[in-house]
């Protein structure tokens, strides 16, 4: 068994789910990669090759082409591109390796598709181990090794005519970082080798078991089937407090329904459970009522789509700058009056800005609310609309003005419901508040589908039947987001009318 960074990665997670991986991959793979991760894998690819024209003139190097690597790197190749290095125990292969004549060794240049920028703690630690692998095979293998290099996406980098590479890249050196862990590294590596070649699973529990559910691995139910689906795993924000979740684990705690009184919970914990135990929702009258009463008329529900692009197409795009691509609208403009729906759905792979704007001011009323779900988004945009589009600026952020969260409902828990399982998701709060609309039979939907399927179709990776599937689903599924904003708003004021009138 020859370990892999990417299984010895894994394994650094949960050792449990890299041995699934190597010896049940029929158990792993029946958790499809999401829409999501297979994008920002794509994405990656699609940075790894652009990076190589920073470093042109490369010998492309085939997959588990080690032997050929062998005599490229015997020859002293000026450039690779993905070689390949195996042992007895480990394989990798390299995004770029460039011969340092100075220094007589070749200096390696991970690509990864990722910004740089932020809060960057946790991806560099991540790097530093992925960096290290790659050291520590061509170390062993008697490649003479110079710097150690990490190239990633400038996210200060604002695209003005063509790209400009060497703006858009950076180069960050990580040797420094990998010397200091290289002896934990190496033994890690060993460790993780030996683990992953026994024929039985490695003993003890799953290391996700003491984790919030959005950090379990892919295999978990396989190692856990003790643990319910809605589960305190589940309960809000647990994640952040490692100390808490393993209290309740080590008294047997595993449904929600049963925490004890005597633990310590936050309120957004505590109503969660409090719930889940009584299996009855729990609404702040006063609060959802105030939150109507601020609703002016005409009132317009409003949902966008975008794509992220990692490589910046248009000008006034950096890197992973949303495109919106797409907008429902539906507007009330009294008690009684008929829906008037709006929508937008850009047809080609240009720079949507004007026409979106265009739309957008069309079917937008010039007052009333402008009801959202998660307003950081849909603010976000137009920030970014207005600074690409300075004639709109003003007019944008007379709608930011108007924009309220109905989110915020849910999220600052006026209204807590069993039902939602903790989330305030659109996706969780509309089946239990309006039953009758589902997502469940669209062609398309979530949001991360969306973004794809609308990509593929106007960059031609698909056929024209296929494209114009696409768009009929991207309508359905934009739609009805708006559609669920409105009809949410309405099964909440049927709840609360009863309520006030006898109050």
């Amino acid at each position: 068994m020859k370990l892999s960074k990417t299984n010895f990665l894994i394994w650094r997670d949960c050792r449990h789910d890299a041995w699934m991986k190597v010896h049940r991959p029929a158990i792993y793979n029946a958790v499809p990669l999401s829409d999501f991760d297979q994008s920002i894998i794509d994405g990656g690819n699609e940075v790894d090759v652009l990076a190589r024209e920073v470093f042109p003139g490369g010998v492309t190097v085939p997959r588990k082409a080690a032997a050929q690597t062998a005599e490229l790197v015997a020859a002293r190749t000026a450039v690779l591109y993905q070689p390949v290095f195996d042992t007895d125990q480990f394989t990798t292969a390299c995004d770029i390796l460039l011969w340092n004549e100075a220094g007589a060794a070749y200096d390696l240049y991970e690509v990864k598709g990722s910004t740089s920028g932020g809060n960057m703690r946790a991806k560099d630690e991540l790097y530093t181990w992925d960096i290290g692998f790659q050291a520590e095979v061509l170390r062993r293998q008697g490649v003479p090794l110079g710097r150690l290099n990490l190239v990633r996406l400038n996210s200060g980098y604002v695209r003005d005519g063509d790209l400009d590479l060497d703006a858009l890249f950076t180069a960050e050196d990580f040797t420094d970082a990998v010397e200091a862990m290289r002896d934990e590294i190496s033994a890690q590596m060993d460790a993780a080798h030996d683990d992953l070649s026994l024929v039985d699973q490695p003993g003890g529990p799953c290391g996700c078991f003491v984790k919030a559910r959005g950090q379990h691995c892919r295999t978990f139910g396989e190692h856990n089937p003790n643990v319910p689906a809605y589960s305190v795993h589940d309960i809000t924000r647990i994640g952040a407090s490692k100390k808490k979740l393993t209290e309740l684990l080590e008294r047997g705690v595993l449904r929600i329904e049963d925490v004890p009184e005597d633990v310590r919970l936050s309120p957004v914990q505590a109503n969660q459970v409090r719930a889940a135990q009584t299996g009855r929702p729990a609404v702040a009258y006063d609060e959802v009522a105030d939150f109507l009463a601020a609703l002016t008329y005409p009132i317009s529900f409003l949902d966008y789509e975008t794509f992220a692009a990692g490589v910046p197409r248009f000008d006034g795009y950096g890197p992973f700058h949303h495109i919106p691509f797409q907008f429902s609208l539906d507007v009330v403009s009294g008690p009684d009056a008929v829906i008037e729906h709006h929508e937008f759905l850009h047809p080609s792979d240009d720079k949507p800005d004007v026409a979106f704007l265009e739309a957008l001011k069309a079917g937008l009323p010039g007052r009333g609310s402008i009801v959202v779900w998660n307003q950081s988004f849909e603010r976000g945009v137009n920030d970014k609309l207005g600074e690409r589009n300075p004639d709109y600026a003003d007019w944008l952020a007379d709608v930011d003005v108007r924009v309220v969260d109905l989110m915020e409902v849910f999220s600052q828990q006026s209204y807590v419901h069993p039902g939602f399982l903790g989330r305030t998701s659109i996706k969780y709060v509309l089946p239990v508040l309006v039953p009758e609309l589902s997502y469940k039979g669209l062609g398309i939907q979530e949001g991360g589908t969306a973004s794809i399927l609308w990509n593929a179709a106007v960059t031609g990776k698909v056929s024209a039947e296929e494209a114009a599937k696409i768009r009929a689903d991207l309508l359905a599924y934009c739609g009805l987001d708006s559609r669920a904003m409105l009809e949410i708003w309405r099964a909440l004021q049927r709840e609360i009318a009863p309520v006030l009138k006898t109050g």
